[in-house]
């Protein structure tokens, strides 16, 4: 399945990408900006949702060839037959003409390691080598692929190609998720709000101090995707405590089991708490001393006596010593 989904889309600078952003964004702007212009692969790596798409198009603006075509492949969706048709590619693996991927002047491969043992093998054919003398079938086009899983860990359990990882990884850029970057969150959530007033034609509203508290403090395990959705909710609802309602749901804490109406007193609490640390320092000086009651006593260093008097308090009878 080939995807062109950003044509028309919005450059990296209007999704808050430069200017006022954390420091690992501006590092990494700074690296697409040296990179672009050449032809190495580079493989993005980051949780779903961090804006790995958004920087492969970024790369393809300022590359030479952002006159050409930019072709996005999703991998989970391609078998050998279609992906090798994508690539040019007859059935033996060999170049036999036209592809989807010919007149392309960037060719993203959406999630690579998606793609099984086989079309990898035929994704391999059709990278160059680096030896400076390309082959029929020899991709032309600017590489960018994208991952959400650990490639080198894939590799080394056998599922992704070794020499396919080397051959994508020319430059490894790795997205940080939306939670090691908060501070971007404000800054994304006015361009988000911006944008889908604008799509739906409302008024753009003005966030509440407890709503921006609550999107601060929300982990967004979906990164900027789970955030730009639940902009989208405010607007759409209209109802910005309802839009966030599932990001502040806390679970309860536990319910103590209290005997009396009046409650459960911190006093009664730690009177509950030492006779069962007691009650738990006897019996194991018993079954240590045998049950002998004697020097279970001198164990814990009280009178005979009164350990016969404790164990009435705990329930200990004399039957349970025989």
């Amino acid at each position: 399945m080939i995807q062109d989904e950003f044509s028309g889309a919005l450059v990296a600078e209007e999704w808050g990408f430069v200017g006022g952003m954390c420091p690992a964004m501006h590092t990494l702007e700074s690296v697409v900006a040296e990179i672009a212009p050449t032809n190495i692969p580079v493989l993005l790596v980051g949780e779903s949702g961090t804006g790995k798409a958004m920087f492969a198009q970024r790369m393809h603006r300022l590359s030479t060839r952002c006159d050409k075509q930019f072709v996005n492949i999703i991998c989970a969706a391609m078998n050998p037959a279609q992906l090798s048709t994508e690539l040019g590619l007859s059935a033996s693996g060999n170049g036999n003409g036209h592809a989807s991927t010919e007149t392309a002047g960037t060719v993203v491969f959406d999630e690579i390691s998606e793609l099984d043992a086989i079309c990898q093998r035929n994704l391999l054919y059709t990278l160059p080598d680096g030896d400076g003398s390309p082959r029929q079938g020899t991709l032309g086009a600017r590489v960018i692929s994208t991952t959400s899983r650990n490639l080198d860990e894939e590799m080394r359990a056998g599922r992704f190609r070794a020499e396919l990882y080397y051959r994508v990884n020319g430059v490894c850029l790795r997205l940080p998720p939306l939670r090691d970057r908060r501070e971007d969150i404000p800054i994304l959530v006015e361009y988000f709000l911006s944008k889908h007033a604008a799509q739906l034609r409302r008024s753009r509203p003005s966030l509440s101090p407890r709503t921006l508290r609550v999107l601060l403090d929300h982990s967004w395990p979906g990164n900027i995707r789970e955030l730009e959705n639940v902009v989208k909710k405010i607007i759409a609802l209209g109802d910005e405590q309802l839009a966030v309602a599932e990001l502040t749901v806390v679970p309860a804490p536990p319910r103590l089991e209290v005997r009396e109406r009046r409650g459960y007193s911190l006093k009664a609490a730690a009177r509950a708490a030492s006779r069962e640390a007691e009650r738990g320092l006897i019996l194991k000086a018993l079954e240590h001393t045998r049950w002998n009651r004697k020097r279970a006593a001198q164990e814990l260093q009280i009178s005979y006596k009164s350990l016969l008097y404790k164990l009435k308090q705990i329930g200990v009878q004399d039957s349970d010593a025989d």
